[in-house]
């Protein structure tokens, strides 16, 4: 079984959902050496997360962003930790609600999603600097 892990550090995205399959695929050729396996992409923030979901029309990742602002939003009275600002707390919890990390299958060198899915980078901060990435890929 062979093992790759690098990490890599995102430019700094506005807030909202954004695309990052290419960038992850380019940086990480390995995938190419493993015929059945898997990957799996970590963020190292709490107050930005990763999804799977729609890759072609970019109007879904802009419900993403109307509904989850919906579902937590900013200026609550009961937030407690608003050390950063308005979208602190409510950053915490849409990272805490979407997740850290997605594992996509390996098959034949390439990720084995379907054709309409990408994985995104939620960005849940107004003011945010680049993010960290681990990519851990393995299989045979």
């Amino acid at each position: 079984m062979k093992f790759f892990q690098k990490e890599i550090r995102l430019e700094a995205y506005p807030r909202g959902f954004h695309l990052i399959t290419s960038k992850i695929i380019n940086v990480i050729p390995e995938l190419e050496e493993i015929r059945i396996g898997q990957l799996q992409v970590f963020i190292k923030h709490t107050s930005a997360s990763l999804t799977i979901n729609e890759n072609a029309d970019p109007t879904v990742r802009l419900d993403f962003e109307s509904h989850i602002n919906k579902m937590v939003p900013e200026n609550q009275s009961y937030y407690k930790h608003t050390y950063e600002g308005p979208d602190d707390m409510p950053a915490h919890i849409k990272a805490s609600l979407m997740g850290a990390s997605v594992q996509i299958p390996i098959t034949d060198g390439k990720l084995n999603i379907g054709i309409w899915q990408g994985i995104y980078l939620c960005e849940h901060r107004n003011n945010a600097s680049g993010r960290l990435l681990v990519l851990t890929a393995f299989g045979n």
